[in-house]
């Protein structure tokens, strides 16, 4: 019977060591109604070793958005030296967002947001990682 008591502390360590280690993996950032600083700005590095439609992209998400309750407007801006892409992984579906010439060559996506919790993928159109801004914010950007 002691030997039970030894494994179960054991085997709940290494439980909550692997749910951190998952945890520490992504970086949650919560926007509320009153977005502060805006725009908030979240650093990481693109690409990874899963290729996708959404170009090169890693097996964890870079980060993860927390939207506690609808916004009627929000929007993601990524920059890169490289070619980036954005997947989004939320309660209303997947999308991939591309780099075209009307946002200047970055991926952006704005409009109305639900409740809930986005994973955010930071891809690479090239074999190569480089280092991203992520610019997210509630204003609304000028008409071109």
């Amino acid at each position: 019977m002691r030997n039970q008591f030894q494994v179960v502390p054991a085997g709940l360590a290494i439980s909550l060591v692997l749910t951190n280690t998952h945890v520490a993996q992504a970086q949650i950032v919560q926007i509320t109604s009153n977005l502060q600083p805006d725009p908030l700005i979240v650093n990481g590095t693109s690409g990874g070793s899963l290729a996708s439609k959404c170009g090169n992209i890693a097996t964890k998400p870079n980060q993860v958005i927390q939207v506690r309750q609808s916004l009627p407007y929000l929007r993601l801006t990524v920059e890169s030296g490289g070619q980036p892409t954005l997947f989004i992984d939320g309660p209303g579906g997947r999308f991939c967002v591309l780099p075209d010439s009307y946002s200047g060559g970055k991926p952006e996506i704005s409009g109305f947001w639900q409740a809930g919790n986005y994973s955010l993928y930071v891809g690479e159109l090239s074999k190569g990682q480089h280092n991203y801004t992520l610019s997210i914010s509630q204003q609304k950007m000028p008409n071109k």
